[in-house]
């Protein structure tokens, strides 16, 4: 059921607008006794999540007795985080996800289904897993709260990959991850339906239909004065509500380009930013925009670390960003990586295939650091110089010289693609 659903590429909503639109669906749901907020963390501070975790704790005052950011793999948010994010709902609330050990298995999606999806590349079974609170807490409503925008890994993000993904458990996220990189990033970036939904959603429809999940998207895109704006909001316990919001995505974070880029610049917010686990969206959504031999260069003040999780930032260092078929043959001829399928497809994901150059200006990594992953080093303070990002538009710029770059000052809230190879 869609208990609220409305938004345009010319929508603007304020926050009293979206209050008020949660408050709209939290009357038509009906009361509860205990409630179980998902919010993602700091990393998707724009989502609106933050705000939207606050006005469910102002509607349902002591009932929500339970928050816990879907954090994946990523780092557990600070204190100060949560009071950036979520401001003054209170701390003693929030519970942090650990994926390897605190998760149950719902049941198994059958190999002979992710055959059929992966055209025969994969034969594993699925586990659909979620963290113990979400399956056995004894909620009477589960909101899973975030926005829908074009994603690497599964098309179009949240919907339920915020429950078997953002609170899923060390197997889910390996073999969901290594799918849709042996698939095909770029046949699943900006698609609502692919292998890695289908998957996930034969999970939820046959081992987890009976929790009480009711799903809050929102949709944020630019507006006209280049600053981010809440495009529409929907709430459901279906799956019409991530559809529409889907396709509104499409319509406010899809950049059909009219040709290939020579040089993309993109800047990585260090608010947002601190690892190429999470700052590699540079990569992944730019890639099908730029020509063959192009340029990609990543401004990284924040970035420090390359994973988030202490072992899958090894086992980048170990194994670097050097292409599908290194990454395959690596995941089958050591134990370690294909111990750790989202490890491999990450680094996948990260590398251009030699289709392109990458280069990395870190804030917080060496020349051999960032060389030894497979990507080129650039100085910080002499490449931005060059390209400021206080003075660089989103979209085409002439320098001085003469020479043209397209700016991203935001990877995480879009998708660019020239229609030749995303058609393909």
């Amino acid at each position: 059921m869609l208990y609220y659903g409305a938004g345009s590429a010319t929508t603007r909503m304020t926050q009293d607008d979206l209050r008020n639109a949660l408050r709209e669906a939290f009357d038509k749901i009906g009361p509860r006794k205990k409630v179980l907020a998902l919010p993602p963390d700091i990393t998707r501070a724009h989502s609106q999540a933050g705000p939207m975790t606050q006005y469910a704790y102002e509607y349902y005052g002591a009932a929500l007795t339970d928050i816990m950011p879907a954090l994946g793999t990523h780092t557990a948010m600070t204190e100060s985080e949560q009071k950036e994010m979520f401001g003054s709902v209170p701390s003693e609330l929030f519970r942090v996800h650990k994926f390897r050990t605190d998760v149950v298995t719902l049941g198994e999606v059958p190999s002979e289904f992710i055959e059929k999806v992966s055209e025969g590349k994969l034969s594993f079974t699925w586990p659909a897993q979620t963290n113990k609170l979400v399956a056995e807490g004894g909620h009477d409503l589960i909101l899973s709260l975030g926005q829908v925008v074009p994603h690497e890994v599964i098309g179009m993000a949240n919907y339920n990959k915020n429950v078997f993904i953002g609170t899923g458990g060390s197997e889910g996220i390996n073999k969901s991850h290594y799918l849709g990189a042996v698939y095909g990033m770029e046949r699943i970036m900006g698609r609502a339906d692919n292998p890695v939904r289908q998957v996930i959603n034969y999970g939820h429809r046959e081992f987890a239909s009976h929790l009480p999940i009711v799903f809050a998207h929102t949709v944020i895109g630019r507006a006209e004065d280049g600053s981010l704006a809440i495009k529409g909001l929907f709430v459901g316990d279906d799956d019409e509500c991530f559809t529409k919001a889907a396709e509104l995505s499409l319509e406010v974070n899809f950049t059909m380009v009219d040709r290939p880029f020579k040089k993309v610049v993109v800047y990585l917010d260090p608010q947002e930013f601190r690892s190429t686990w999470l700052g590699n969206k540079s990569v992944y959504r730019t890639r099908m925009a730029i020509a063959d031999g192009g340029e990609l260069v990543v401004l990284a003040p924040g970035v420090k670390e390359f994973g988030e999780d202490p072992e899958i930032d090894v086992l980048i260092r170990k194994y670097g960003y050097f292409g599908t078929e290194k990454t395959l043959a690596a995941v089958e001829n050591n134990d370690d990586l294909r111990g750790n399928l989202s490890a491999a497809a990450h680094l996948i994901h990260g590398s251009s295939d030699d289709r392109f150059s990458i280069t990395y200006c870190p804030g917080h990594l060496t020349r051999d650091e960032v060389e030894g992953v497979g990507f080129r080093y650039g100085d910080l303070d002499e490449v931005t110089k060059r390209y400021d990002p206080n003075r660089l538009k989103d979209g085409y710029n002439t320098l001085p010289d003469g020479e043209e770059v397209y700016f991203v000052s935001n990877p995480a809230v879009g998708l660019w693609a020239h229609s030749d190879r995303f058609n393909a």
